[in-house]
């Protein structure tokens, strides 16, 4: 079981000083992994949780921690695909992981706000063929001296894109998703999964079953699959929650959570009201976040 930590992405503490700071500092308490997330903008009459109204760009996010960490892997979960070509993808992670020494890992999903769709100039039919061709064509740009891909949604000509990322064949590819054929779409085609920070967990090892049958019926090995958890942290939050009282008893679960099958569980703090909050004091939010981080650190 690898231990991360979600970024300062959103919110209050989300801030140039304390992605810098929490970046450093969750390398140096032995975090495995820093982790950003997505929303491109919120509607005015949409109802979201705070934790959505205010988010920095997770590509952006993760270049400015590369050039402050040195060993810890850099990852987004997610980035929903319709709204970049998998060309412009294919260059920004390569570009990532060039830069980070090849530490990413590219958590992609399908997206859900019909306003976020609207602004980006994204079709929401037919999202499931899209991503599997999406896949091929980030594949073939990051691996092959010359790609070309003639599909139904997404056209290369014949093209060299340089340079290519320092992971080979590229970085790894985790898809989001809930639905049935969504898992089996992960066992199909992708490196691995990410869960949503309003997965059930107690559920969570029927998920990654779903997963590997699928990858097991493709012919792919279950067991080279990663298996991710969005951790959302209550510390002192009700004890009979999955990963929310004591800090003692969010590491049992994260050590139950291995049990079911997770590979990787980042404790995403943007998600507790008085730190991923745009009207949280920021002082208050930064001081609550490195109390966590400092009580969550892996043994």
């Amino acid at each position: 079981m690898q231990i991360g930590i979600g970024a300062p992405i959103s919110g209050a503490w989300a801030t140039p000083e304390n992605l810098a700071r929490f970046g450093a500092e969750a390398e140096e308490l032995g975090y495995e992994s820093l982790w950003t997330f997505q929303r491109l903008l919120v509607g005015e009459n949409q109802q979201l949780a705070p934790v959505y109204q205010s988010v920095l760009d997770p590509t952006v996010a993760l270049a400015f921690l590369a050039a402050r960490t040195s060993r810890v892997r850099l990852g987004v979960a997610v980035i929903n695909l319709p709204f970049l070509s998998p060309a412009y993808m294919a260059k920004q992670a390569a570009t990532l992981d060039l830069l980070s020494g090849g530490r990413l890992d590219l958590g992609l999903g399908l997206g859900w706000s019909a306003e976020e769709f609207a602004a980006a100039g994204a079709s929401m039919e037919r999202r499931g063929p899209r991503t599997v061709e999406y896949l091929e064509v980030l594949r073939t740009l990051w691996d092959d001296e010359v790609s070309r891909f003639d599909g139904e949604f997404y056209t290369v000509s014949p093209s060299r894109m340089e340079p290519k990322p320092v992971q080979r064949p590229g970085p790894p590819v985790l898809l989001g998703g809930k639905a049935p054929a969504a898992l089996a779409r992960v066992g199909r085609i992708a490196d691995g999964w990410v869960s949503a920070s309003a997965t059930d967990l107690n559920l969570i090892s029927k998920d990654i079953a779903t997963i590997r049958e699928s990858a097991e019926k493709a012919g792919r090995d279950p067991s080279a699959l990663r298996f991710v958890c969005r951790g959302v942290v209550r510390l002192d939050g009700p004890p009979d929650k999955r990963l929310s009282g004591p800090a003692d008893k969010i590491r049992e679960d994260a050590a139950w959570l291995g049990e079911q099958g997770l590979t990787d569980v980042f404790y995403d703090l943007n998600w507790d009201p008085a730190i991923g909050n745009p009207d949280a004091p920021v002082a208050a939010a930064t001081d609550r976040a490195a109390e966590i981080m400092q009580a969550l650190r892996p043994r």
